[in-house]
């Protein structure tokens, strides 16, 4: 009932065990051709049953009642929480190792994720930190506090997160503005990532407007997190926070 609990499945090399997916299941392209079940928030109780599952997988954001229901009807139902940090992806992977029975694996693939992360943290900690504003959503104007993995990436990577210590995720423009971030970077989670950064461009105070350091990043990609995944989307994280210490 995830995308990240899809692709954390496969990481496990335990695909052939699922039999159903959400239709925000997109990751890997095999996943595309499973059953899909509903969406994130609700899932269709009659196809579910028809799949006779073992098991089903929830987040947090399942249904309440949709999860009774599948319950009252004796399905066994695992709800997974919502990873919020590094550290956390890595506790959320290894328990479901543990339910699929693919634990020593799951050590494994977390110990190799750490050793990487490890050394892309050594590799920038001498770098200028750069000040860095993550917009996740337009209408309002949405960001990441630290209470978010992206606050992982943003710190991991040698940056300083905008938005750290915000009771909110939402911000207005003219905080941004008062804040001048040296690095603006657009997820296209519903937003039209092109448009936002017209929008951003035409502050020419701004030192990321004036530096051309705007940047969009794509949403399946940093939001939704495998021990594997989040290495990769640092290594992404680090190229573009200092562009400019390459040249």
């Amino acid at each position: 009932m995830g995308p990240a609990l899809t692709e954390q499945l496969y990481l496990l090399g335990a695909e052939n065990k699922l039999v159903g997916v959400t239709t925000y299941c997109q990751r890997p392209v095999d996943a595309q051709k499973k059953e899909k079940v509903g969406t994130v928030l609700q899932a269709n109780l009659e196809k579910v049953i028809y799949l006779e599952p073992d098991l089903v997988l929830a987040t947090p954001l399942t249904n309440l009642k949709t999860i009774e229901k599948l319950k009252s009807l004796g399905v066994e139902v695992a709800i997974l929480l919502t990873a919020r940090n590094f550290s956390q992806i890595c506790e959320e992977f290894l328990e479901l190792g543990r339910i699929v029975g693919r634990e020593k694996m799951a050590k494994e693939i977390i110990r190799q994720a750490k050793i990487e992360v490890d050394s892309l943290r050594e590799k920038v900690k001498n770098l200028h930190k750069v000040k860095v504003f993550i917009q996740i959503g337009a209408k309002p104007l949405f960001t990441v506090t630290d209470d978010s993995f992206f606050n992982d990436f943003i710190e991991f990577a040698g940056g300083i997160n905008i938005g750290h210590g915000a009771k909110s995720g939402i911000y207005s423009r003219e905080k941004v503005l008062e804040d001048n971030p040296d690095v603006i970077i657009i997820v296209t989670m519903g937003i039209v990532g092109k448009e936002e950064k017209e929008i951003w461009r035409n502050f020419e105070t701004l030192n990321a407007a004036k530096n051309n350091r705007i940047f969009i990043v794509d949403s399946d990609r940093f939001c939704s997190p495998t021990p594997v995944s989040f290495v990769q989307a640092l290594e992404e994280m680090v190229k573009i926070l200092h562009s400019e210490d390459e040249q």
